[in-house]
């Protein structure tokens, strides 16, 4: 697993037009660092519409820039989500007991 974030692998995207594929994304991050470059390589080979696809498909570390609760990661991990989607990017509901504590 690449030791990079969301935001970095993002942000070496800046220039891209979408829909692109893995190749084209890969093609673009050609400056930035190892870590982001191997990221992008580890995402699977298909057509991305938007950077959200791209976020939600790439692996990096689970507690790098998100802020999901132990409930919520349980959540992810019984609803599935797209094949080879990183499991930590799945959408997640905050659970109710999280949703009335932030009232």
């Amino acid at each position: 697993m690449a030791h990079t974030t969301v935001k970095e692998v993002l942000a070496a995207l800046d220039g891209v037009d979408f829909p692109a594929d893995k190749d084209e994304l890969v093609q673009a991050a050609s400056g930035a660092s190892a870590q982001v470059r191997s990221a992008l390589r580890g995402i699977p080979p298909d057509q991305y519409a938007n950077r959200e696809e791209v976020a939600r498909s790439v692996r990096v570390d689970p507690d790098s820039d998100l802020d999901h609760s132990p409930a919520q990661r349980a959540e992810q991990a019984r609803k599935g989500g797209r094949p080879g989607q990183s499991q930590h990017l799945r959408d997640a509901p905050k659970p109710p007991v999280e949703e009335e504590l932030d009232r």
